[in-house]
């Protein structure tokens, strides 16, 4: 009896551990992303996440961003923006929530071999939280190959620095496939995973949407 016993209370104590750690949790963001063109030179740049530690339950963090991005070119372009982001540092406890406001500025570079599509993104970002200031500045290289007029594969990588703390602070690794609802609308579907400079790790899923409008005058 006595042994049976504590098969039980290491089970459940197993089972109490495993809901403590998020690292052992699929986690699942809802994305939205938005470009909304308004003159041969400028966009305006939309974009709200709800990213949750539990498939649809336990929301980590919310996060929105506006932008007004400058094209240069057909290969580079710059933005400029605003973004919030609403966090939950605990996991599965009501409360631990702080805000933290910044402003990001990106250049955005993109080029083609033959049907891949790469993509280079620098991204220096400067944090208002806590009465504390911080900086981030991240680079992206993502990569997209076409499997049909409708559907696309992709593959990106992104790695975050703090100069205010650890040089290295996260890494997220993701790739998935998007399809072309219509000339607006683009629908994606993914996975990636998060690794930071305190050794954790984190699984997400990515289900998103990707809305394209122009809005400029056309000529009679």
């Amino acid at each position: 009896m006595k042994k049976v016993t504590l098969i039980l209370l290491l089970l459940i104590t197993q089972q109490i551990m495993a809901q403590e750690n998020p690292e052992k949790e699929l986690g699942v963001w809802y994305m939205y992303n938005g470009s909304h063109r308004v003159s041969e030179k400028f966009s305006l740049k939309t974009m709200a996440h709800f990213r949750f530690f539990e498939v649809g339950d336990d929301m980590q963090q919310f996060i929105g961003r506006i932008g007004a991005n400058y094209k240069i070119d057909e290969t580079v372009s710059l933005t400029l923006g605003y973004a919030f982001l609403e966090t939950d540092r605990s996991f599965n406890v009501t409360g631990g929530n702080f805000g933290d406001h910044r402003i990001y500025a990106d250049l955005n570079i993109k080029h083609k071999i033959s049907e891949l599509s790469i993509a280079h993104r620098l991204r220096p970002e400067q944090r208002f939280f806590e009465s504390q200031t911080g900086q981030f500045i991240r680079y992206q290289l993502g990569l997209s190959y076409p499997l049909s007029k409708k559907w696309a594969t992709y593959l990106y990588d992104e790695i975050f620095f703090d100069f205010t703390d650890e040089s290295y602070n996260q890494n997220w690794l993701g790739a998935g496939v998007k399809y072309q609802l219509s000339k607006v609308v683009k629908l994606q579907l993914g996975y990636m995973s998060i690794n930071t400079a305190g050794s954790q790790n984190f699984d997400r899923i990515q289900v998103g949407i990707a809305i394209s409008t122009d809005h400029r005058k056309k000529e009679d």
